[in-house]
């Protein structure tokens, strides 16, 4: 038997809506039409790829490694027949939340000097993965562990990690912070791609209650609304300023890995040189303002301005005097001519 991009196709749906019937609906087949191309692709692979039965489907190991390769060969047949997208081919960076940091507009920038024929996208994707297992993205930004099996990847730094915390809140009059100061206190958590877990603190000292959100934005607001504090990275303090949240390091919590990781082989040819060259731009240290941190008391107000010496003032001015009037020349009189 031959296999066809509808198999893929049928597959990924399946994979994605993790139940026959509703795969099927969505790809308007009938369920028994759709059972029949799943199992003619395990024939082909000769691997079994989904325990199946009438209440749930779970991908196995080698389903989920088939079903990141499936997204990223569709991914690029679909991009190959987008018209319009035949004179050139980016490569596709994704991230989930704050890129590389400090390091993100200087490797963008040595990558359009360098590579001027090979556009870099860089694209915001709120996945665990940044967009690399539904073929979104060529490349991507991860940290911490690796999501899925069957990716490479190339270490790149470890990144300390900071306090969120309201800006009007007593912990932000600290210059730095520990996880003991925030035990006790609610704190967000990104349940998507975040990298803090309740398993961060010691048991039975750990925050209070948490809010959980989907994404960095929501994630920003939950604090800036004094609704909870949060902990994230250096990269996010550095690329995610915002209005009423301040950053604090947070000085005992161990540090977070960041990866860039692919697939094996690539989606894209130029991937090995962004490789190469986020190895070189992580390798100089980046340009970081130094932020101090707010004062506990407000600034004494200014002394009132001294005279300066030496100033020129001009007199009072006194009001305008009237001319004197003449008296009337006496009746008869001649008057002098004007």
């Amino acid at each position: 038997m031959t296999v066809e991009l509808r198999h893929l196709r049928h597959f990924l749906a399946i994979a994605e809506e993790g139940n026959l019937t509703r795969a099927a609906a969505r790809l308007h087949l009938s369920q028994p039409a759709l059972s029949r191309s799943l199992r003619q692709l395990e024939v082909h692979l000769g691997v079994r790829l989904a325990d199946r039965s009438t209440h749930h489907l779970r991908l196995t190991e080698a389903g989920r490694a088939l079903h990141l390769r499936a997204a990223t060969a569709m991914a690029a047949v679909d991009a190959a027949l987008t018209p319009g997208r035949l004179g050139g081919w980016p490569l596709r960076l994704g991230h989930a939340w704050a890129a590389l940091g400090a390091y993100t507009t200087p490797l963008l920038r040595r990558w359009h000097r360098d590579h001027p024929d090979t556009l870099l996208e860089l694209l915001r994707v709120d996945d665990r993965t940044a967009g690399l297992s539904t073929g979104q993205a060529d490349v991507v930004v991860l940290r911490g562990a690796l999501p899925e099996p069957g990716l490479r990847s190339a270490h790149l730094l470890d990144e300390e990690r900071v306090a969120a915390v309201p800006t009007d809140s007593p912990l932000a009059r600290r210059p730095e912070l520990t996880l003991a100061d925030l035990a006790g206190q609610v704190i967000t958590l990104n349940r998507v791609s975040g990298t803090t877990r309740r398993d961060l603190w010691p048991a039975g000292r750990g925050p209070s209650a948490t809010v959980q959100v989907g994404n960095t934005d929501d994630w920003l607001i939950a604090i800036a609304a004094g609704r909870a504090v949060g902990v994230s990275t250096t990269a996010t303090a550095d690329l995610h300023t915002y209005p009423g949240v301040s950053y604090r390091p947070l000085v005992d919590a161990p540090p977070v890995p960041v990866l860039l990781a692919w697939t094996d082989p690539p989606s894209h040819p130029a991937v090995p040189d962004l490789v190469a060259l986020a190895r070189e731009v992580i390798a100089e240290p980046p340009a970081r303002p130094a932020v101090a941190p707010p004062s506990a008391e407000p600034p004494a107000a200014a002394p009132p301005a001294a005279p300066i010496a030496g100033r020129l003032t001009e007199p009072p001015t006194e009001p305008p005097t009237e001319p004197p009037t003449e008296p009337p020349p006496p009746t008869g009189a001649p008057t002098s001519p004007r």
